[in-house]
């Protein structure tokens, strides 16, 4: 029976689970405000941080880390990937680490923990459905800058875990389904799904999409030219991952935080979270019409769907587009599990990291 010990950063926590094979241990998330992270300089600097308390959180519940089997972290940040386990190997990690996909995501601080653990305690480690899965359209990619395209950046984990639950609660496969898969917690991503791909979708850490506990969102590229002569650009940087949203206007991410001033009738905080709700609602317009206005339910997930007037609010702007399904929270811990035990007893098979993109543009760039 193997032990596995699932490590999840985000952006405003750190989930740890354990699992002896199917049954969990213990499944732990450490809340972290944006005053915290705003401490560390990169994400890169978070590393040790994150490593003790994953470390803390083991000793706090008798786990001996010599006791686990097999090391399971979410990633991201190293060139695009296919849907699936991968291992984790040095070019994986240093790839990740160095953000040569061109973002920088708590989520990659999974793949370097995992790592620093499986080769302290000579046991394997793997990933699985990494932040910058690509399965986008041509269409998806294309901007009106010849050369810059846009990327496949989201929740990927989770929204393809939710997916296929829905899929499984109502006797159909996720492949024959078109969905629009909304991940709302402390970062934001609203996807197109067809056919079992993520065919489009907001890239939420790229200053892309609604705003977000963390992240400043859309904004009009000249409004950024104006904000960047006064500014510097890492400033800019640090506002699409970690310091814009709640952050920004508040000085705060947390959103229990926000909501008890939306409830106080807060003009500002009602003002700013309905307006969260409603550019939640524009991506979700215009997923649909990427799935052509064929879509067979909307389904809502992440943490901040806890808060009943953001399902409302949702609801009444989309649910004449399709049923909206909601599902708290996150199932990306049992995913991880899960996928990785199918590869520990051969019912699958984990790929190798190629350090090759998905998708590295077009023969004109050339």
């Amino acid at each position: 029976m193997p032990r596995v010990l699932v490590i999840n950063p985000g952006s405003t926590s750190t989930k740890v689970s354990v699992f002896d094979d199917r049954t969990c241990l213990f499944t732990q998330s450490v809340f972290h405000d944006a005053p915290q992270l705003l401490s560390f300089p990169t994400v890169n600097d978070q590393l040790a941080m994150r490593m003790q308390l994953v470390l803390d959180l083991l000793s706090e519940h008798g786990i001996p880390v010599t006791s686990v089997d097999v090391f399971v972290g979410r990633g991201g940040c190293a060139f695009s990937q296919k849907e699936g386990v991968m291992e984790i190997d040095e070019h994986l990690v240093r790839d990740t680490r160095d953000d040569r996909g061109g973002s920088d995501h708590p989520a990659k601080l999974g793949v370097m923990i995992a790592w620093e653990l499986a080769r302290k305690y000579s046991k394997p480690a793997y990933t699985l459905n990494p932040t910058n899965v690509d399965e986008y359209i041509p269409y998806a990619r294309i901007t009106g800058l010849k050369g810059v395209y846009r990327r496949a950046q989201s929740h990927v984990l989770n929204q393809k875990g939710i997916a296929r639950l829905y899929a499984q609660e109502n006797g159909k496969r996720y492949e024959d389904l078109s969905l629009i898969v909304c991940h709302i917690d402390g970062g934001i991503t609203i996807s197109a799904h067809q056919k079992g791909k993520m065919i489009d979708g907001t890239e939420g850490a790229g200053g892309d999409g609604p705003f977000t506990p963390t992240r400043l969102g859309s904004i009009p590229v000249m409004e950024v030219a104006k904000y960047l002569e006064n500014h510097k650009a890492e400033e800019l940087e640090a506002m699409c991952s970690r310091s814009g949203g709640f952050v920004s206007h508040f000085g705060t991410s947390d959103a229990n935080k926000v909501h008890k001033l939306v409830l106080s009738g807060d003009e500002h905080a009602c003002l700013v979270w309905e307006t969260m709700i409603y550019q939640i609602c524009k991506s979700v317009g215009a997923m649909s019409c990427v799935l052509s206005g064929k879509v067979d339910a909307i389904l809502l997930t992440g943490g901040l769907v806890r808060f009943d007037d953001i399902v409302m609010g949702i609801r009444k702007r989309c649910q004449w587009i399709a049923p909206v399904h909601v599902y708290p929270g996150e199932v990306e811990q049992e995913e991880m599990c899960y996928e990785v035990l199918k590869v520990l007893t051969g019912e699958k098979e984990a790929s190798r990291y190629t350090g090759q993109p998905v998708f590295s543009g077009y023969v004109w760039d050339r």
